[in-house]
This record gives C-alpha cells, structure tokens and sequence, in this order.
C-alpha cells in the first residue's frame, strides 16, 4: 500500500477548524469535497460552523467556497458533518447537520442539478418522534440495492428548556434509521430505536452509527461506544428490526469507524482506530500535548465479504497526533482518495479536530 498526502486544510486565523468531509465525483471528472469550515475564534463542536466546497481536477485544489451558512435571525448555530451523494435522477446531493442554540438539531438534504453551484430548498430526513440532539456522521448515507437511500442516527435526548432547564443533553445514546423510497424526496423512520442491551456499564451508549450492505441483502449497522470496542448489529428485514447489539472484532477508542464498499472491486473498505485508550497507557509515555481521545494509529483494511477483515495496514501513527472522521471516494479497483482529521502537537494544532487531510491510497 502506498499513501500519498495531496492537501492539508489547517487551521488559521477567523477559521479555527477544518474538519468532517465527504466527496462527491462530478459529471466533468472533478472531485468536489464538502466540509464544516468553522469561523471566528472557538473550534468547539457547538461553534459557528459553516459547509465549504473545494474542488480538484487531479493536479490542484480550489479555494474554498462557501456553500451554506447558518441562516441569520434563527437559533442555528453550526452546519456540519456531510455527507454528499449521487441521487438516482442524476442530482448531486449534500446531507448535513443543523444545530440549534436550544441544544436540538436536526438533519437537512439539499440537491442541486449544476454540480454544487446553487443548491434547491431543504428536505428534512430525520424527523424527530420526541425532541433531541440528533447526530449522523460524516460519509454516511447509504445507497441499498433495493433502490432505496439510508441514514443512520444517534438519539441524545435532550431538555429542550423543558422546565427551566437548557442545555441538558443525554450522552448515552440509541440509534435509528431513516429511509427514502423516492430518491430523497421524503424519509421515514424505518427502525425503532437501538440501544445497548439492559446493564451495560457505558457512558456513551451506541454513538455515531454507521451502515453498510451485505451480499444478498443483509444490513450491518456500527457503533462507536466507550467499552474498547465497536458494536454491531444485522438486519435482514431492511432494516426494520435488528440484532441484539454485541461487540465487534473492530477495537478502538470512542472513536468513528466506516466500512464502504469498492464499487469497482466489490470489496469492503475499513478505516478506524484500533487501539483503545487505558487508563494505564500513558505511565511508561509521554501524552500527548493535545486533546487525541486516543486517536491514533490511523488503521485500513479489506475484505471480501465486510465481515472477515484482512490485516490492517498502517495510515498515521504519530502519537502526538489523532486522526479521526474519515470519508472514502473510491476512484478505482485499487485506488481511493481518504479524508480524515488529522490534528498533532507536532504541527502545533489546538486539538485532533482542527485540521483536515486528504491523501490518495493504492491498496
């Protein structure tokens, strides 16, 4: 394997975070990458974020343009975690994040027919049963062979101001999935909610979900969790009712996994972190100078089946550094462009998040 560093989008100042992007191929052969780029002086997650877009042409990279922004005089507050996707008319689509300043947010798609230079009117995909912090990833929607488009979401209940109380938000969450049949045009709640089995001693609960496709149907579903490894769970009805959650064979910190599949080979792709952070990890080290969460080794590897993996290969193994949220365009049998966040003491950034990375990979 080989890796190939093409752009870093670091931090500078009025834009504290570049981070959590996906990729879209366009109809003229360039590579479009939708990010949240933040603005003003906080990196936090809760933030003033806005959606950028740069583009390439396999040689250089655009400036980046701003695609969405917060609307002004509402309670939005941040746009983040995209993920974009090819519809089946033909459309190129972004799915992203709204936050809300009443510790709610909500998940918007937006398709444009000119390749990202206007974008149509909002579609809500997520439509929340009760009120809550709804969190989907970067990279995550999924094209099923049924026709039909998926997204995963993690569930945080929250107070909402309910009886005098903001800013409550329940970190332990469960997931749910939502479905369109008619090309984005309209979603429904497809599951009901995943938890972690009764008793299960967890902080986080089943966070960040992720889904793929199986041959002959199958669904399979992951969680990051806090309990050293990745959970997963299967459905075989569409994603009606799934499997008892259970630990993975992927390790790692409480940090995203994402599983993709090659179109052009047929077989899986995994990215993560897989070794867990301990309590006991740093007696015989130094730690890091900034926050990681444990984020690193960066880790990739394949399979044919997206259950048995090969060994993984190393991305990134700077200790001073984490790397994290990665998105996946595959360009063909063997090659693929891999976005993460890649954040180090050793290039003097303020934490993990703040600094995006692209590289092409030859497996």
């Amino acid at each position: 394997m080989t890796v190939t560093r093409l752009i870093d989008l670091p931090a500078a100042p009025g834009n504290p975070r570049n981070s959590e992007g996906s990729f879209l191929k366009l109809k003229d052969d360039r590579i479009a990458f939708l990010y949240s780029r933040y603005s003003g002086t906080s990196s936090d997650d809760h933030a003033y974020a806005e959606v950028a877009v740069i583009f390439y042409d396999g040689t250089a990279w655009t400036e980046p343009r701003i695609l969405l922004r917060p609307e002004p005089g509402t309670d939005e507050t941040n746009y983040m975690s995209v993920s974009t996707a090819r519809m089946h008319n033909g459309d190129a689509a972004v799915i992203y994040l709204v936050k809300h300043r009443s510790i709610s947010s909500e998940v918007l798609l937006r398709r444009s027919s000119d390749e990202f230079e206007t974008l149509g009117e909002p579609v809500r995909c997520v439509s929340p049963n009760y009120p809550g912090y709804y969190v989907v990833n970067n990279d995550r929607m999924a094209s099923l062979s049924d026709g039909r488009w998926m997204i995963p979401a993690a569930i945080h209940p929250s107070s909402m101001g309910y009886h005098g109380i903001e800013d409550v938000v329940d970190y332990r969450s469960k997931c749910a999935f939502y479905a369109s049949s008619d090309d984005g045009r309209t979603w429904r709640q497809v599951s009901d909610s995943v938890g972690l089995p009764g008793g299960a001693h967890s902080h986080s609960g089943l966070q960040e979900p992720g889904v793929t496709e199986l041959s002959g149907g199958t669904l399979y579903a992951y969680f990051r969790t806090d309990l050293g490894r990745h959970y997963e769970s299967f459905s075989v009805d569409g994603g009606v009712s799934w499997t008892a959650p259970q630990p993975s064979g992927f390790t790692g910190p409480c940090s995203p996994l994402l599983i993709k599949k090659n179109e052009f080979s047929g077989k899986y792709v995994a990215v993560w972190n897989p070794i867990p952070e301990v309590p006991f990890r740093w007696l015989h080290s130094e730690k890091p100078k900034i926050g990681t969460g444990g984020r690193t080794p960066l880790v990739i590897a394949c399979s044919d089946d997206g259950v048995r993996f090969g060994k993984p290969e190393l991305i990134e193994t700077d200790p001073e550094g984490g790397f994290c949220y990665p998105a996946i365009l595959f360009l063909s049998e063997s090659e693929m462009l891999l976005a993460y966040c890649a954040g180090s003491g050793a290039t003097g950034d303020e934490n993990c998040l703040t600094r995006t990375r692209i590289v092409k990979i030859t497996l």
